[in-house]
């Protein structure tokens, strides 16, 4: 029989007002070091700041327990024993987060119950890249759950809310995770809050999760910079989820983004997205003022074998499918190659954008049996912008292919509205 250890039974206090990481954490270690069980979380609100899960524990939110994040700063601190990065070299150059866990096995958080992440306590009023909010000029959270160098993690039935300018996970050089039954719904005018950050990350799966959020609600990259060597992401399998977001839907690579490879896409349902399917290598200029230019990687991009099948697009804001490789020499690819696209019903005022290089030029590009429709853009009234993506000016009722090299379209078919 699996043992229980309740957080109130090492000190938490609920009500919100308490700061209870320490007897949370208490009750974390005490279960690792007896050998494993179930953290428990129920009865009411209990405020936090950062814990470290370990290996053989679960952490588990009852349906009346709510983990509430600390409005302060200080308590999302930057660890200097963290060694399977360098945290100098992770976007925002910091590891700071909610709940942390490193070089872990056979961990997971589960429930039906809630972690509130006190996000309104991290941004202000002010506007910033077309959204309605900023951070504010603080250290705040760069993430909520952030687990680096872990195998058989699980993720399975609560709720995430009121995230941070922060991504809500960042499963980092991980092995076996699966996220299960999830609602992660952020505010979508919160700047940077992306849904699911994949990175570097092999077997991983995703199923059955609503995700709202102001940036990339599915983000799959192979960023190794932090990281001793190169790691790849592979075997990423996402499916029966719906999706609402001020940037994609879906979002694959950024610049010299490693490799990814073996990915599959099913049974997506998206709404109000900036952009539906975005491949996307752009160039960030290096900054010599910083440590490194934030959240890019060290390696040529290699993106091969990725499929996308039996996807709703609904009021689509630009593109449904974009793909963009910036002209710049800096932007570093190997290969962009097999990619296809089955059973994709959209309607948004823009057509699909693929958009190579003379000297890097997309390969094997396959749209099957697909329907987009082409509105006026009227579904987005007075909205210059929409999230992170400017306004899309206009309808374009054909395709923009430019440097592809092997394009096939099988029984597409295109209205206009």
């Amino acid at each position: 029989m699996q043992r229980v250890y309740d957080i109130r039974d090492f000190g938490a206090v609920a009500g919100g007002e308490i700061k209870n990481t320490q007897a949370i954490q208490a009750a974390i270690d005490a279960c690792h070091e007896n050998g494993g069980g179930r953290v428990l979380i129920s009865g009411g609100r209990y405020m936090s700041g950062t814990v470290i899960l370990k290996s053989n524990v679960e952490l588990h939110l009852a349906t009346d327990g709510i983990l509430y994040g600390s409005p302060d700063c200080a308590d999302y601190p930057e660890r200097p024993d963290v060694k399977h990065v360098d945290s100098k070299l992770l976007p925002r150059w910091r590891n700071g987060c909610f709940i942390f866990a490193e070089e872990s096995e056979n961990i997971s958080i589960t429930g039906l119950g809630t972690i509130d992440c006190h996000g309104e306590a991290f941004v202000t009023d002010e506007s910033f890249c077309g959204w309605k909010h900023k951070r504010i000029d603080a250290p705040t959270p760069p993430r909520v759950i952030f687990f680096t160098g872990c195998r058989n993690v699980h993720f399975e039935g609560f709720t995430m809310t009121n995230q941070p300018a922060g991504w809500s996970f960042w499963i980092h050089d991980c092995d076996y995770v699966a996220l299960d039954k999830l609602k992660i719904l952020a505010d979508v005018e919160y700047p940077n809050n992306d849904g699911i950050h994949i990175n570097c990350s092999r077997n991983v799966t995703v199923s059955n999760c609503d995700i709202t959020c102001g940036d990339d609600c599915i983000v799959v990259r192979a960023n190794s910079r932090s990281l001793k060597e190169n790691k790849i992401s592979e075997k990423v399998t996402v499916t029966n989820c719906n999706l609402t977001s001020y940037a994609s839907g879906v979002r694959i690579g950024w610049m010299n983004c490693g490799t990814i490879r073996n990915c599959a896409f099913s049974n997506l349902v998206m709404t109000d997205c900036s952009v539906g399917i975005n491949f996307m290598f752009p160039y960030i200029p290096f900054d010599p003022a910083k440590t490194n230019t934030a959240d890019t990687g060290r390696e040529n991009s290699r993106v091969e074998n990725i499929s996308f099948s039996n996807i709703i697009m609904h009021q689509v804001y630009s593109n449904p499918v974009r793909l963009w490789i910036a002209p710049e020499a800096d932007v570093k690819i190997d290969t962009v190659r097999n990619l296809y696209f089955s059973g994709i019903h959209a309607s948004s005022p823009q057509h699909i954008h693929l958009e190579g290089r003379p000297e890097n030029q997309p390969e094997n590009i396959v749209f099957t049996d697909c329907d987009f429709e082409i509105t006026d853009g009227s579904e987005f009234p007075d909205k210059e912008v929409h999230g992170s993506e400017s306004n899309p000016g206009g309808e374009t009722h054909m395709p923009t292919v430019k440097h592809v090299k092997g394009i096939t379209f099988n029984q597409v078919r295109l209205t206009v509205k």
